[in-house]
């Protein structure tokens, strides 16, 4: 095992700049203020085609294959040349034996190729595994690494082992970007959201991603609330911008909706690029289109 690099002391003075006893009761007023007053402002076909640059479409299923990821990918390039006036999708998202597969596909330009690695979705491997898998997958073509923080170290209280390991992914990653999910159904309440958060983004986080879509719950709208604040103290104390992804559990466009005004209200308009605002999903693509163009398609 690789020696542990991060010292308590340091994870502490990082973690004392900001206030992490927030009340989950205070974060569930304010997300219901949100959802109440401010939603239906973003209800338009223009909020909407935007959101639809903003899906990493996704397939993480144990029957994936070579040829089904292929013609996963086509559709995707189909879709550029059949809708050539509406955004394209953001990623395109699969197990890392699929990166060489999807860059051999994929004809869009500006379509990124995430792989969640490290031992997804339980990030239950060795260090060296974890790192060896992220390498492999940048190698074969992936352009961004998906990676789960490691829930029971973090709920056993041992920040040292968390930030290591995502301070190690982020070294196999290079210069790619890297998100970190923290599976926020696991972490139970708003005070555990926030500090993994943090930590992640102290770690090297490039985006914080709400879950793997694996585990129920998966992304609320209170989780993505608190990420959202967390986010937001850390670039105003360190002046670094870090994306948000929520994932798991996106199944409507209101609910997309809701995720987008949360952004909106909390990060602002600096946020709502595809590059720093993702939706992990793929059922959420065709209803989005079905919306955009006036009737229900199911291309992807």
């Amino acid at each position: 095992m690789a020696e542990k690099t991060v010292e308590k002391s340091v994870i502490e003075e990082a973690l004392n700049k900001y206030n992490l006893n927030i009340s989950d009761d205070d974060v569930k007023a304010a997300v219901k203020k949100i959802i109440t007053e401010k939603v239906h402002e973003n209800d338009t076909p223009e909020v909407k085609k935007f959101l639809m640059g903003s899906v990493e479409l996704t397939t993480l299923k144990t029957t994936d294959s070579d040829e089904s990821v292929m013609a996963f990918t086509e559709r995707v390039n189909q879709f550029d040349e059949q809708y050539p006036n509406l955004p394209h999708v953001a990623t395109i998202c699969v197990y890392p034996r699929f990166a060489r597969t999807v860059a051999e596909t994929l004809e869009v330009e500006g379509v990124e190729i995430a792989c969640v690695s490290g031992s997804f979705p339980s990030s239950q491997a060795l260090i060296e595994v974890k790192t060896v898998e992220t390498a492999l997958a940048v190698k074969d073509g992936a352009t961004e690494i998906d990676m789960v923080l490691s829930v029971g170290a973090f709920l056993s209280g041992d920040y040292e082992t968390v930030c290591d390991e995502i301070q190690q992914m982020k070294e196999a990653c290079g210069e790619k970007k890297m998100k970190v999910i923290l599976e926020t159904g696991c972490l139970k309440t708003a005070s555990n959201i926030k500090t993994a958060s943090l930590l992640a983004m102290y770690s090297g986080a490039d985006y914080i991603k709400t879950s793997t879509g694996k585990l129920e719950p998966a992304a609320t709208p209170e989780a993505a609330y608190v990420m959202c604040q967390a986010i937001k103290e850390y670039y105003d104390e360190t002046g670094i911008q870090i994306g948000f992804k929520p994932a798991g559990g996106l199944n409507s466009v209101m609910d997309a909706l809701i995720y987008y005004t949360i952004v909106k209200e909390v990060l602002g308009e600096k946020w709502l690029t595809n590059q720093w605002f993702r939706m992990g999903t793929s059922r959420l693509a065709n209803m989005l289109l079905s919306e955009v163009i006036g009737e229900e398609v199911k291309f992807f």
